[in-house]
């Protein structure tokens, strides 16, 4: 299990019950019921990961448009970095192409989670 901040926990839950309608459409209409476990607004460090695989050490997050100001940019930068100290990988994908391109935003995260979790048992 990966080290959180126990100070994100009341905010982890508010998110889970309060999800976007992107992160709505992904999870009961893709990630709640892939064979590999995901979880939602997981605490990870200091950050609420948007979605959570264990097995694959899979960071998947969902950007609105808020994310391309400059400055959320490099927030967002940060945020992956630090995630990646952690030996995770982080994988972002924008709301627009949850709208335009679900089916392929599912096919990558299959994609992800399946070579991630070769590499892991070798």
């Amino acid at each position: 299990m990966k080290a959180y901040n126990k100070a994100n926990i009341p905010l982890a839950k508010t998110l889970r019950k309060n999800m976007t309608p992107w992160e709505r459409k992904l999870w009961y209409d893709y990630l709640r019921n892939y064979p590999v476990r995901f979880q939602r607004q997981k605490a990870i460090g200091n950050y609420i990961a948007d979605f959570y695989c264990a097995k694959a050490r899979l960071v998947v997050e969902l950007d609105g448009g808020g994310h391309f100001a400059p400055e959320q940019r490099d927030a967002d930068a940060a945020r992956t970095n630090a995630l990646e100290a952690m030996d995770l990988t982080v994988l972002r994908i924008s709301n627009l192409e949850i709208d335009r391109n679900f089916s392929g935003v599912c096919e990558a995260i299959d994609l992800a989670v399946q070579n991630l979790s070769l590499s892991q048992l070798r």
